[in-house]
């Protein structure tokens, strides 16, 4: 399969759209509650780092299968990743606009680590998204070189986000 030049053009302006739709509606979450809403939300940031979760072992997948030249399954666990990671953020955005937010409860040493975790979380899940977007458009266009050059950036600090997020609910689950 050959590049596909006029795809990628547009899937990247896609990919800069939801990038601004998306940092945009995470910034218009706070302050929260401003959405009455009639169902429980307490399973939400449980099931959010189950996804999160789910999406990383996509991610540890797709490198195991692309180190084996395995290119379609390499592609399968990618779109793997996508749809879970879709899947958090529409019940991520849902809990956050409905839900009042939940204060660390721990003191000392451990209340820091948490907050470097969770801000480094949040910084680099915001800046990452076009990235991994624009990653996935060169992939799938089959840019390949272009896609190798960003995947060693995108990749490790796309792992990051996906697990530390669950490691924040962890932490946090005591103060629900």
């Amino acid at each position: 399969m050959t590049e596909n030049k006029p795809l990628l053009k547009k899937l990247d302006i896609v990919a800069y759209i939801l990038s601004v739709l998306v940092i945009g509606l995470v910034i218009a979450m706070r302050p929260a509650d401003r959405f009455a809403i009639d169902f429980d939300t307490s399973w939400m940031p449980g099931f959010n780092a189950l996804v999160n979760t789910i999406a990383g072992v996509f991610l540890i997948l797709a490198l195991y299968f692309i180190k084996k030249k395995n290119i379609k399954a390499h592609r399968n666990m990618i779109f793997g990743a996508m749809l879970f990671s879709a899947m958090f953020l529409l019940t991520y955005v849902v809990y956050h606009f409905t839900t009042p937010e939940t204060k660390f409860c721990k003191e000392g040493t451990i209340k820091t680590i948490y907050f470097i975790i969770l801000i480094s979380h949040i910084i680099l899940a915001g800046l990452s998204l076009p990235f991994i977007l624009l990653t996935f458009n060169r992939g799938i266009t089959m840019s390949v070189e272009k896609h190798r050059r960003m995947t060693r950036w995108v990749y490790p600090v796309w792992l990051y986000v996906v697990f530390s997020g669950p490691l924040v609910y962890l932490m946090l689950k005591p103060c629900y």
